[in-house]
């Protein structure tokens, strides 16, 4: 059982392996963020990408759409782009073999498995809802009859924090659906000379697929089975806890934060923590990997108060306090837990099944 775990593990570091390499065929730089979307698409979360224009965003997803045998879909968002122009719409049409008029449903570009929602911010609020229910149902209801979505789904959305014209920002619920936002920021001054040999050439380099869809279910399927011990799961929900500011919460909390994180960023914390642990080829999860999603599944999910914003604080400071306030606290938890880690580790194989495993 252990040879199987060990070896499906050492299966996904590679395929994951194999992505960076082609995403790094098309894009220059950007390893953490490739590295923070690969994460989401193992927990069959959505991601929301944001930077200013001209640093990849659109390119690196369709480079990571190229690496998986998946369907892929593009929604150019724009200010008169209708819920029907997503979701799909029913029409009439004439049956060839009855000779009679019935109305037939034409799908919609959300019927795929990877869809890259381009500019997100720049559709009315009434078009944004339609990706409500998708994202997190996985289903699309047009008249009276619901459709399900094909599986896999990953929406990965891109916005342009910097420009307010013509923008309609993100309702707090359709950000919640989203499990990382990543911040792109701008390349280093090798990176952007070697941007510019790559682009300004006859040649354009294309990412291969590597994954097949099977290695991307059984890789989904690991990240579900791996186990996670108690402590480290309520880690993670005192971290998100945290970030909340009630009667419990820190001074800097209170002082600083209007709302934080609800139920859902602490099971992406814990989701997101296996999925790194399985990158780094380890078999079950510790308090690093909780940290190391942090940011990227809170800073979305915490409202600054004016007093933040006089300040000039950033969710991304404020969520770095909390993780040192938390670690500070919980040193001599750390030192008391690290024998059952160890213990935790050792038989965290034998809590997967490996008929599972090996029969995706």
């Amino acid at each position: 059982m252990d040879t199987d775990i060990e070896q499906a593990v050492s299966k996904v570091q590679k395929l994951c392996q194999q992505v960076r390499e082609q995403v790094a065929v098309e894009v220059v730089g950007q390893t953490q963020v490739v590295d923070q979307m690969i994460i989401a698409l193992l927990c069959q979360g959505h991601c929301l990408l944001v930077g200013v224009p001209g640093l990849a965003k659109t390119l690196m997803v369709q480079a990571l759409a190229n690496t998986m045998k998946l369907s892929f879909g593009r929604i150019q968002f724009t200010p008169d782009l209708m819920p029907t122009d997503i979701t799909g719409t029913e029409i009439i049409q004439e049956s060839a073999e009855t000779g009679q008029r019935e109305m037939q449903f034409q799908p919609g570009p959300l019927f795929t498995n990877v869809l890259l929602a381009d500019e997100i911010n720049r559709t009315p609020p009434k078009t944004q809802a339609a990706l409500l229910e998708a994202m997190q149902e996985r289903q699309v209801t047009v008249g009276a009859r619901t459709r399900e979505l094909d599986s896999p789904f990953f929406v990965l959305a891109t916005q342009n924090p910097i420009e307010q014209d013509g923008t309609y920002p993100l309702p707090e619920a359709q950000l919640d659906r989203f499990m990382f936002q990543l911040l792109i920021d701008y390349p280093s001054e090798e990176e952007e000379l070697e941007i510019v040999q790559r682009t300004t050439g006859i040649t354009q380099p294309v990412a291969e697929p590597v994954i097949e869809p099977q290695d991307l279910q059984l890789a989904m399927r690991l990240v579900r089975e791996m186990p996670v011990a108690s402590h480290v799961a309520h880690f993670a929900i005192r971290l998100a806890r945290l970030t909340r500011p009630d009667q419990d919460a820190p001074t800097f909390i209170q002082e600083h934060v209007a709302w934080g994180g609800g139920p859902r960023s602490s099971q992406h914390l814990v989701l997101g923590a296996k999925a790194h642990a399985l990158l780094k080829g380890r078999l079950s999860v510790d308090y690093q990997d909780v940290v190391a999603v942090a940011a990227p599944v809170l800073r979305h999910r915490i409202r600054l108060n004016y007093a933040a914003i006089a300040s000039q604080l950033t969710a991304d400071e404020i969520i770095e306090r909390i993780v040192q306030n938390l670690s500070t606290n919980n040193d001599a938890d750390i030192d008391n837990h690290s024998a059952a880690s160890q213990d935790h580790r050792d038989q965290s194989s034998k809590v997967f099944r490996s008929e599972d495993v090996s029969n995706p």
